[in-house]
């Protein structure tokens, strides 16, 4: 039996990266997947890459900072499929770099609209809907970073993304007696192409990878393998939990 068979499965940011490793993954243990990115033609293309496979997807480009799109998802998921089982909230940026004090406030709002606020967004809709299924699981991306680890000039990037931890546990704990849970995952380096817009030397990249016990970045597709296990069964006593997969970057000080 493939572990999310019969399961219907939203996706954000699943137009490259984590995101797209985590919808082929999620198509090939038999769930539905709705995909959302703002770029069209990368969703598309991944649409038919999982399509020609035997798998179940549809493309709902849009962008989740705007609340009309986390309820045009949830109708969506309603309507082509029935319901949602599982919400991976994965969609982010890493927004401006640069000491806090040079970071302009448009800069620092874009990295929380993104990475939070639409976060919560989407997590109103789509828990309405866990909840008529008789529950599920929500599934938010976070970062070592503003967790286990502070690196200079990410103000923005921490802060959003330790919000998510916050929200995770409140969620949690709100739905838990609704057999709806709520963990987020927390990558390490991983090589994608916001990873590699970070290290965009040899050196910046190699001193990168050094940072991480396993002496690498991960792949995407094993980040997308945790998110598996948490939107899975093997997980469903599981919840309120921050997920950490860096490879050991947070307990390793060289």
């Amino acid at each position: 039996m493939k572990q999310l068979q019969n399961k219907i499965a939203l996706i954000t940011g699943a137009s490259s990266g984590i995101g797209s490793a985590a919808a082929k993954e999620f198509a090939r243990q038999g769930a539905a997947v709705i995909l959302t990115a703002r770029r069209r033609k990368q969703l598309e293309d991944l649409v038919q890459n999982i399509t020609s496979r035997g798998g179940t997807a549809i493309a709902v480009p849009g962008d989740i900072r705007d609340e009309s799109h986390a309820e045009i998802l949830t109708r969506t998921a309603e309507k082509e499929f029935g319901g949602l089982d599982i919400a991976f909230n994965n969609a982010g940026i890493l927004g401006q770099l640069g000491n806090a004090i040079h970071m302009t406030r448009e800069s620092w709002q874009e990295a929380i609209d993104v990475n939070l606020t639409s976060a919560f967004l989407l997590a109103k809709h789509q828990l309405p809907i866990l909840q008529k299924r008789g529950g599920g699981s929500l599934i938010f991306t976070s970062s070592f970073v503003g967790y286990t680890t502070g690196m200079a000039g990410m103000a923005a990037y921490a802060a959003s993304k330790a919000g998510l931890i916050g929200l995770t546990q409140v969620l949690a704990v709100e739905h838990g007696a609704d057999n709806i849970r709520v963990n987020a995952i927390l990558p390490g380096g991983t090589d994608t192409a916001m990873a590699r817009s970070f290290a965009t030397t040899p050196e910046a990249l190699e001193y990168t990878q050094k940072l991480h016990l396993l002496n690498r970045l991960a792949a995407p597709e094993e980040i997308a393998q945790s998110a598996l296990f948490l939107a899975s069964d093997a997980a469903r006593f599981i919840t309120g939990q921050t997920h950490v997969v860096d490879g050991g970057l947070s307990i390793y000080r060289q």
